[in-house]
């Protein structure tokens, strides 16, 4: 297995702004058992840059003779990741320099699989594509979901479903599975979202059956629709579950429903790399050994993502738009 090496980074976005993944896990982990009395079912985050217990796999020969030749020469797999993000996906660690979380680990098993040594390269979201396209990054692992627009650029190997959450203050009595349980409620949502889009789609639907449609408000920061819940300014926040699953974690809201981001149809997140330059095949191989082994599996639970696990990484999956 090869070591993690953390590249010099591209523009960076500002540093994370949930304080909480700049406390050790342990501490975390110790004052929620404190609180609850037991910690065996509560997610605990590792936020510190060694990451003594990521899941590793070992070389799959096959899928390592998949690697284009120009990419394989220098035994180096190229992944960008932001590291500005929310945990669990791509944040920084304790060092506040080190890109940790689930996307890291899923980028470790593949470049394990390959035989190559991953370095990640701390991008931002909005830097990927010109980081693709100029052969900066050899692959993208940022939660980055197929649409019609993004497969004219670029090749995918999917390796998780995109899923929303809606989000409420503890012990709340909501529960939301479809159209009929947002009637009356003030949603937080991001504009020009998936969420937004489904949520005003499932207000049209409400309007259509003569019900009342849910209020949506509209947030730039996650933080800031959490401070409203708390408040009791909303009602809920539908946002992407991997960050809901930590934000639950801490205790600052539990998760009352999800939706895939694609409603109706299923949206894919995917390994992200220039299109036709032949990668994804070897990182679909390389996560499918990943998949047969177990380890893909283990990374997901490690993170809390279980939720999110696909039954085969696919390339180019057909998606709706």
């Amino acid at each position: 297995m090869k070591p993690l090496r953390i590249a010099a980074a591209l523009p960076v976005a500002a540093v994370l702004l949930l304080t909480a993944c700049t406390s050790s896990a342990d501490i975390e982990a110790e004052a929620r058992a404190d609180s609850t009395g037991s910690s065996e079912t509560v997610l605990v985050v590792d936020t510190s840059p060694e990451q003594a217990d990521r899941v590793r796999t070992d070389e799959d020969p096959d899928a390592a003779e998949l690697v284009p030749a120009d990419i394989a020469e220098d035994g180096v797999l190229r992944v960008g990741i932001p590291g500005a993000g929310d945990p669990p996906l791509g944040f920084l660690a304790d060092d506040n320099s080190t890109v940790v979380g689930s996307e890291v680990d899923i980028a470790q098993l593949v470049a394990d699989g390959l035989g190559l040594e991953l370095e990640v390269v701390n991008t931002t979201w909005e830097g990927w594509p010109l980081g693709v396209q100029s052969g900066d990054l050899e692959a993208v692992f940022s939660n980055v979901g197929v649409n019609a627009d993004r497969l004219q650029l670029f090749d995918f190997a999917t390796y998780r479903q995109g899923i929303m959450a809606f989000v409420a203050a503890p012990d709340t009595d909501l529960s939301i599975a479809g159209a009929e349980d947002i009637s009356g409620l003030r949603i937080g949502v991001g504009s020009g979202t998936n969420q937004e889009r489904i949520l005003l789609d499932w207000n049209a639907q409400l309007e259509s059956e003569g019900q009342e449609p849910a209020q949506l408000e509209y947030y730039v920061s996650a933080g800031d629709a959490l401070l409203a819940i708390q408040s009791g300014r909303l009602d809920t926040y539908l946002g992407p579950n991997s960050n809901a699953v930590y934000q639950a974690s801490v205790g600052d809201v539990e998760v009352v429903g999800t939706v895939n981001a694609g409603w109706p149809n299923t949206t894919y997140v995917a390994a992200t790399t220039l299109k036709g330059n032949g990668l994804v095949t070897a990182i679909q191989a390389s996560l499918q050994h990943a998949f047969d082994d177990g380890t893909y599996e283990q990374t997901l639970e490690r993170w809390g993502l279980q939720d999110e696990a696909v039954d085969a990484p696919e390339i180019n999956p057909t998606v709706a738009s």
